[in-house]
């Protein structure tokens, strides 16, 4: 008899999901999928809003990467008010999203992910977590920890506060950097950039205990989205919106404000997270499917542009398969830590330059425009806020595309793979169960960010056969 079986919660991510596995006669995997089991209510309650409280208002929407979210509102009010902000408040902003990648790639890398690729997936579960890594490998886990509050301690120093800081406004931000947080930033990076030395020193472990199934985690061809510079290099603020194909070949770009010419969304009734698409693929095999995020970022750039990180991407770009680009999802692992090593090294770039001390952070303006969008890269991808105002500048309607949202479509698909390669003849094992987890925990998810639904969602089980058709169903 067909089967099912489900993973409810799925553990070690942001937010709350459960996993679906549905096994055919033969005890083979049939179809899986992850199904996103919360939901928040932003559109809803920012109707009517005042652009100014937003960059507020939103940075609640995840604890992990406040100032990302914080930073795309801003930016949509920057356009809604038509100015351009000043040099200053500009290279402040960066400095503070590349912050919150340090501490956000840290928190993924070493708290969520290095007990399964350091222990194993088969480690006793009980101690599969920071507190067994603490334990077994105490320097890993100590480094980590640290990684993550140096993150978040550059964040402090400009933005007054780790989480949450109303910072980012319309404009520019409220406050500029002195001379005194600026020596107190540059001295936390040699610290940094020793302890993302060693994390890559761990490489080589990873890949020898995982080397033989690391090509079952989500490796498929797929399109690749994100912000590229002017010159194609790593960009985490400005640019053009990049879409890239399995050969590396561009097959896109459009202006990040016009990101709704290349993106659709859609919905499925048996998730509260959307399904974002590429249009122009959305009727060839894959649905419109693209990956957003560190792996994402790495294969659509032409070069990082700092000397460290891009001596890292030659040696990532030696994994690339015959099509061209890094396909396989378990390596967004490695390019977390490259980008942590990129924004340490930019940091100290911008910071080097006297001209961040400028006093003037903040253009004054009113309502100029009744539509802006907002965007920067945020940890797990490109981040969107596009919001409708009135004569007031009060919000009539917003729409928040969020990374992990881009990532769907490529999740489900690489949980099926993982599911596929492990499960034979209905028999599973926790291992094994831990391992499709691990194709979620690879794209580092932040589901809290990424449901927006508000209402009554209907509800609809079905009971499907194994050849697919409808034996019972129940909605609501």
């Amino acid at each position: 008899m067909p089967r099912t079986i489900t993973i409810d919660p799925v553990t070690r991510i942001e937010g709350h999901a459960a996993i679906t596995i549905r096994l055919d006669d033969a005890g083979s995997v049939a179809d899986a999928r992850l199904h996103v089991t919360e939901f928040r209510g932003f559109e809803a309650f920012c109707t009517g809003r005042s652009i100014w409280e937003m960059p507020g208002i939103t940075a609640r929407i995840c604890g992990i990467c406040p100032i990302s979210h914080s930073i795309a509102s801003a930016r949509a009010g920057d356009a809604i008010l038509g100015v351009d902000i000043p040099p200053a408040a500009e290279q402040l902003r960066r400095v503070a999203n590349l912050a919150s990648l340090i501490q956000s790639h840290a928190l993924s890398f070493f708290h969520l992910c290095a007990a399964d690729l350091l222990l194993g997936m088969d480690h006793d579960p009980a101690r599969r977590s920071l507190w067994g890594l603490l334990e077994s490998r105490p320097d890993v886990a100590r480094r980590g920890i640290r990684l993550r509050q140096i993150g978040q301690q550059i964040v402090s120093n400009l933005a007054g506060e780790r989480v949450h800081p109303s910072w980012a406004v319309p404009g520019g931000v409220r406050e500029p950097l002195d001379a005194e947080r600026r020596r107190k930033v540059v001295e936390l990076l040699p610290e940094g950039i020793a302890i993302i030395r060693s994390a890559f020193e761990l490489l080589d472990e990873i890949y020898g205990r995982h080397g033989a199934e690391v090509g079952t985690y989500g490796d498929f061809p797929s399109l690749f989205a994100g912000l590229v510079g002017e010159d194609g290099g790593l960009e985490h603020y400005d640019g053009m919106l990049r879409f890239t194909d399995s050969s590396g070949a561009v097959v896109e770009e459009v202006p990040p404000d016009h990101y709704d010419l290349a993106i659709g969304e859609r919905s499925e009734p048996w998730s509260y997270m959307k399904f974002p698409f590429y249009r122009n693929h959305a009727g060839r095999e894959g649905g419109g499917m693209f990956r957003v995020g560190p792996l994402a970022r790495l294969n659509l750039c032409e070069r990082a542009g700092t000397p460290e990180s891009d001596r890292e991407l030659q040696t990532f770009r030696q994994l690339r398969g015959a099509g061209g680009v890094v396909t396989g999802s378990f390596h967004y692992h490695h390019a977390r830590l490259i980008e942590i090593l990129h924004a340490l090294e930019r940091i100290g770039e911008i910071l080097d330059d006297q001209a961040i001390l400028d006093r003037h952070v903040r253009s004054e303006a009113g309502i100029n425009r009744q539509h802006g969008v907002g965007f920067c890269e945020a940890p797990r991808g490109t981040l969107f806020h596009d919001y409708e105002v009135d004569d007031d500048g009060l919000i009539r309607r917003l729409n928040l595309l969020i990374a992990t949202g881009q990532n769907n479509l490529a999740m489900n698909r690489t949980i099926l793979e993982v599911a596929r390669s492990h499960i034979r003849g209905g028999k599973v094992s926790e291992g094994i169960l831990n391992r499709i987890e691990h194709g979620i925990r690879a794209y580092d998810p932040c589901l809290s960010c990424a449901t927006h639904v508000y209402g009554r969602m209907p509800f609809q089980v079905l009971l499907l056969a194994p050849d697919g058709t409808v034996v019972d169903e129940i909605a609501s």
